[in-house]
């Protein structure tokens, strides 16, 4: 099957216009298999905003609310994707998953892991799927390294890392003005606000819920002064000046799989620093490390004997050797979309597994257990640091959960087969 090739149309209910859902409506719409039929914002502007995207693209004009429950409620409507402010991706989603609308959520944290459960037991209860549309499992370089280590370049792995390292200072600060959910998340909580990014193509990695799980998590983290500088330097009149942020500036969480991994993830918001993911890959035979594009495979890379320290290699040529087959078809279909093509694949994604009614890539299980680190990592935080236990949300089935089909979107494993015509 080819990259791009079209299916039966499918209907969608697009929720939330802020600084996301804008750019992936209009993804959306280059797709001849996807019909927009509704919008809704809680600001009667950008629903507007919408409407007019939609008219533009394909001369209708979508029904548009502030009220996310008409969308779900409406018959036209098969699917949602739900882009608004985190806290309210669970509230949609339960609600659209009792109507019988399956759901596509853009990513970030649980704020319970009672909304983790309710997402779980609904989608269970009403046999309505969610898919986590976490981008960065379908980055060029994450799904390089997952054939990698599908192909055992690195041998049994041992520990990843990764993080959301990113200056946003200026978004985090500037949010009263723009609207931006963001900054209410700084000012009132202390944990790992944003862990999909960095633990979904880990997750991967580990075959997490399929085959392994997490079993405990530990978080700490430092002061929180870097938003409080930046507003004094930038917004020195704003009442804000005066309050104290409660996200520390860097949030370290640890956690332990079933089969003995161990991983790291890193929040670091509000510090000035060049953006990163700050993924490292370990295993029996190697190691690869993003910020320096470096790897070390044994036997492979050159040593010199004189140098015990042993050097890094950079790692362009494994790139281009594992470039996974999807991003081969993709580069001959043509790069489209943000985020350097990612979001136009876990769209795809989402959108192709309802046409062929397969199970989604990134299920209901991923999700809550993705989500659940955030409010983990704040009790654990807010207990000096202590260890706490991971929810099993599979209630045991992740260790012999059924394969999804083999398809050119799968993370469970690699097919090169798919992508034969």
């Amino acid at each position: 099957m080819k990259l791009g090739t079209a299916g039966r149309c499918v209907r969608l209910g697009v929720i939330g216009f802020g600084f996301r859902g804008i750019p992936q409506l209009d993804l959306l719409l280059t797709m001849p298999d996807v019909e927009v039929a509704a919008v809704c914002d809680i600001h009667e502007d950008r629903v507007k905003t919408a409407q007019e995207h939609v008219r533009k693209a394909r001369g209708v004009v979508p029904f548009g609310t502030t009220d996310y429950r008409e969308v779900n409620a409406r018959e036209d409507v098969e699917a949602v994707v739900i882009m608004t402010s985190w806290t309210t991706h669970a509230l949609i989603a339960i609600d659209a998953m009792k109507h019988g609308k399956i759901v596509g959520t853009e990513v970030g944290g649980a704020s319970s892991l009672d909304e983790c459960w309710q997402l779980v037991r609904t989608s269970e209860e009403t046999g309505v799927p969610l898919m986590l549309l976490e981008n960065c499992c379908y980055n060029d370089t994450e799904m390089a390294l997952l054939n990698m280590i599908r192909q055992g370049v690195f041998g049994e792995l041992v520990h990843c890392r990764g993080g959301y390292m990113h200056d946003l200072r200026d978004e985090v600060g500037e949010g009263d003005l723009t609207l931006h959910y963001r900054q209410n998340n700084f000012l009132h909580r202390n944990g790992e606000l944003y862990p999909t990014h960095e633990l979904g193509p880990i997750a991967a990695y580990l075959k997490l819920n399929r085959g392994n799980r997490i079993l405990s998590l530990v978080s700490m983290a430092s002061k929180g002064i870097g938003e409080h500088a930046w507003l004094a330097e930038h917004r020195p009149d704003s009442p804000l000046v005066r309050e104290k942020f409660c996200e520390g500036d860097v949030v370290t969480t640890m956690l332990k799989c079933a089969n003995g991994e161990t991983i790291v993830l890193t929040h670091d918001c509000t510090l000035p620093r060049p953006y990163s993911r700050g993924g490292y890959v370990q295993g029996l035979k190697g190691v690869w490390q993003e910020d320096n594009h470096g790897i070390y495979i044994e036997g492979r890379t050159p040593v010199d004997p004189k140098n015990w320290m042993h050097e890094w290699e950079p790692d362009k040529k494994y790139m281009e050797e594992y470039e996974h087959p999807l991003w081969r078809a993709y580069r001959e279909f043509g790069l489209r979309g943000g985020h350097g093509g990612m979001d136009y694949l876990v769209l795809r994604a989402f959108i192709e597994s309802i046409q062929k009614q397969v199970a989604f890539p990134i299920d209901v299980y991923d999700a809550a257990s993705w989500m659940a680190v955030t409010c983990l990592s704040e009790q654990s935080i807010a207990m000096g640091s202590a260890p706490v236990p991971f929810p099993d949300f599979t209630d045991g089935r992740w260790i012999a959960r059924e394969t999804r089909p083999g398809d050119m979107y799968s993370l469970d494993a690699v097919y090169e087969e798919a992508f034969e015509d």
